[in-house]
């Protein structure tokens, strides 16, 4: 019996929101021996370009429920945008194609069960300390939206903060942005102009707006935290990197990624037990420079680890964590630009995906025609996918070729395997711009869980460049090689081809040679045109292609001729029995195209081995000179 797995439906995993609620979720799925298979978009919804967007948001089309048990919307993430367009997309897909349990964290939507935990007690926690150690009494609020939901909970914690502490709550002190640096720098200018008073303290609602209240006071001259004091909400990254690092306090998002998980146990698993949740007593305030307190250093340096652009790393030591100045020094995107092949690039990946830092596994799966735009799919995926590479840090593992084509439908073979330990799945889009080619998952095990990090995104962005650097110079090579009327090999593809062929071929391999020539194509296009013509040289070319075996070239050397090679462990024979299904595809041919002309070409051949020292282009006249022979004998039996 398949281990059960929950999905979870997100969209930028590197954002401190979705990354609590990622490990929250890991922390419950770990308890119930769960698979967590994670969709996201890698860059936050509205703050892409449309088209890039696009590519991301597809996705989400792969989602399978007959895979999955149950589903987690990581609510916040996916409405952060001007319009609710994502959203309400991901509803419509759920409706449409999911028969699941959903439940939405973080936030509310019409339909589903939702998990919103209140800021409210946070908000009055900063706030009493802002009173409380430094003595402030003339305080602000910088909210979100007014009419926001989250910005009317922690306007209400500031004012039990103030209520405990008997200072009144006024209106007049309580100032509305975005929840964005905006919001933060137009407070910043009407304090600077004078327009509204010069609070001793600003408590923010959101790190940001206090980033962008902060840098904007500090250019104009007023100090923080000597003359006001600022805090912000949410303990992001940006926040303890700030020139002037900011106080802030992580929002709870743990507490309501165990009910959304706990939730969908009663209804996926209704008879077993729910393991009891016991809050992480060791949130607290994070000291930055902003309020005046001693900042937390260790803290800061944690998040400037994890930012920082590094030349020198600890090689002597297996922890060292890869960063971005490691990817951007490997040249990642000049190694594939120079690959030879379609092959050379995949292989090139296969032995780059140690800049991703740890992980358990790594599969990357295409489209099958990932190397023709116009055939891949532009949403959605192909009903059968290739998983082209799969890694592991273990050495010789894995595979770069002749991996397996499975159901896309699987989403992932490996997935809710109980044969391992319960593990989470990231499934993240490769395309290039809007042009989907296909996805890769990474698995790390439940035990010990990664987040997804720039380093990971800017990883991923490197393979889209990489993969679609690969279909262009494919598609040109095709161009250059490949005749544009019948798609076979020109002459040009058949020298680049018959170099790698040789290159390959053993010493005791023959050629087989065939030489093809329409017979009375001038009759047929001075008779009845040139599209007539032109069909007529389509069909002998499908002949010809019918007596091409698979690691053999199908050329068009002329206007109506046309060369079959191969190099291998030839007889005379083999080309006997090719002529005579040569004749069979020609007479297939004039059955199906029903025309008032017979089509009928000559065909001869010649099988000599590599010994003899023959270059391929003797070998090729020879059998042109035996197809010659067949045209006279065709003139001759006219005549008769």
């Amino acid at each position: 019996m398949a281990r059960k797995v929950i999905g979870l439906v997100t969209a930028g995993p590197e954002d401190v929101y979705s990354k609590r609620l990622i490990a929250g979720v890991c922390t419950r799925c770990r308890l119930y021996d769960y698979d967590l298979a994670v969709f996201g978009s890698l860059v936050p919804i509205g703050m892409a370009q449309e088209k890039y967007l696009s590519g991301e948001l597809n996705i989400y089309n792969l989602i399978n429920d007959d895979r999955l048990d149950g589903i987690i919307i990581d609510g916040p993430s996916l409405m952060v945008s001007l319009t609710h367009e994502p959203i309400e997309a991901i509803r419509q897909l759920l409706t449409e194609r999911c028969s699941k349990p959903v439940v939405v964290a973080g936030s509310a939507l019409d339909g589903y069960p939702s998990f919103v935990s209140s800021d409210r007690h946070v908000l009055q926690d900063i706030t009493q300390h802002v009173i409380d150690v430094h003595h402030c009494r003339e305080l602000y609020f910088l909210g979100g939206p007014e009419s926001n939901s989250n910005t009317i909970d922690r306007r209400n914690g500031f004012a039990d903060a103030l209520a405990t502490r008997g200072i009144p709550y006024d209106e007049k002190n309580v100032f509305y942005g975005d929840f964005w640096y905006f919001g933060g720098a137009a407070l910043a200018m009407r304090i600077i102009s004078g327009e509204i008073p010069r609070p001793q303290a600003v408590i923010c609602a959101s790190d940001h707006m206090a980033i962008g209240l902060v840098n904007r006071l500090t250019e104009n001259g007023i100090r923080v935290p000597e003359d006001i004091i600022v805090t912000g909400f949410d303990a992001t990254q940006d926040a303890a990197i700030n020139r002037i690092t900011i106080t802030s306090i992580p929002a709870d998002g743990e507490s309501i990624a165990a009910n959304a998980v706990d939730q969908l146990r009663r209804m996926i698993d209704p008879d077993a037990p729910l393991a009891p949740y016991t809050p992480n007593a060791a949130k607290h305030l994070q000291m930055g420079m902003s309020c005046g307190c001693n900042p937390d250093m260790l803290q800061i340096m944690d998040q400037l680890r994890t930012s920082f652009y590094n030349f020198n790393y600890d090689y002597a030591s297996d922890q060292h964590s890869v960063d971005i100045g490691m990817l951007i020094e490997s040249n990642m995107v000049e190694y594939l630009s120079d690959c030879e092949s379609p092959q050379d690039c995949i292989r090139l990946i296969y032995n780059r995906t140690y800049l991703m830092d740890r992980y358990d596994d790594f599969y990357l799966c295409l489209d099958e025609n990932w190397l023709n735009a116009d055939l891949c799919c532009s949403t959605g995926y192909p009903k059968r996918i290739k998983m082209v590479l799969h890694n592991t840090p273990e050495p010789g593992s894995g595979h770069y070729e002749n991996g397996p084509v499975f159901d896309t439908s699987l989403m992932l073979p490996d997935l809710g395997n109980e044969e391992r330990e319960c593990s989470i799945f990231f499934f993240m889009p490769v395309h290039f711009l809007d042009q989907s080619m296909g996805y890769a998952v990474l698995r790390h095990a439940l035990s010990d869980p990664r987040h997804i990090t720039c380093v990971v995104r800017n990883w991923l962005k490197n393979v889209n460049s990489g993969l679609h650097i690969c279909r262009t110079a494919h598609r040109l090579e095709s161009l250059s090689s490949r005749d544009g009327m019948t798609g076979v090999y020109n002459r040009r593809g058949m020298e680049l081809m018959l170099d790698q062929m040789l290159r390959h071929a053993s010493p005791d391999d023959a050629v087989l040679a065939f030489v093809i020539d329409m017979d009375k194509l001038k009759y047929i296009n001075d008779t009845y045109g040139h599209a007539d013509g032109d069909l007529g040289i389509n069909a002998v070319c499908g002949a010809a292609m019918a007596i091409t075996g698979g690691n053999e070239l199908c050329v068009r050397a002329g206007g109506d001729e046309f060369y079959v090679i191969g190099i291998g462990a030839y007889t005379p024979a083999e080309a006997d029995a090719r002529i005579a299904r040569f004749h069979q595809a020609i007479d297939s041919a004039n059955a199906s195209l029903r025309k008032p002309f017979t089509l009928s070409a000559s065909i001869g051949s010649a099988c000599i081995p590599l010994s003899s020292g023959m270059s391929v282009m003797g070998i090729i006249r020879i059998a042109d000179a035996k197809m010659y022979e067949n045209k006279v004998q065709k003139k001759i039996q006219r005549k008769d």
